[in-house]
């Protein structure tokens, strides 16, 4: 009914078995791929995810006084705000390693979730929503991607 239209006399093409078998080479690549990318995203995630936390838990011990006006409720030049940066950035750091090395991945994607949604909210209360805001929320569904607990290659513990 509702069919192409065609110019009146013309033949429709059909695919020569050539055509059909490349076209068929390129499902079955395609094929090949997803399952790939299916069987290795979750361990690409968690890999990047450690990254990130790994950059930001870095830069907080190198630098704490330029992290120290996050800090909710106390004064940003205080040595209190110092170190709650510097604990926040172990903490960071810790749950990066773990991370990466596949230790206890729920886990430590679950404490990453809590600690990203901490980050979010005093943002959010702090600044209103932003773009560093709202890339942290794609860092915090990240986090809580990979703490529902997806299965995974190169782990030590599940």
């Amino acid at each position: 009914m509702n069919r192409p239209r065609q110019r009146p006399g013309a033949v429709p093409v059909k695919p020569r078995p050539r055509q059909r078998a490349q076209l068929a080479g390129i499902g079955e690549i395609a094929r090949a791929g997803a399952k790939q990318a299916g069987e290795w995203g979750p361990t690409a995630a968690r890999l990047l995810l450690g990254l990130v936390l790994a950059w930001f838990g870095y830069h907080e011990l190198v630098q704490p006084s330029l992290w120290t006006g996050y800090v909710p409720v106390v004064a940003a030049t205080s040595s209190l705000a110092t170190l709650a940066v510097l604990v926040h950035g172990w903490l960071l750091l810790v749950l990066a390693v773990a991370l990466i090395a596949g230790v206890a991945v729920r886990a430590a994607s679950g404490l990453a979730a809590l600690l990203v949604l901490e980050i979010v909210i005093s943002l959010t209360v702090n600044g209103g929503l932003s773009d560093l805001t709202m890339r942290d929320v794609g860092v915090l569904g990240l986090a809580v991607l990979l703490s529902s607990g997806t299965r995974q290659r190169l782990t030590l513990t599940r």
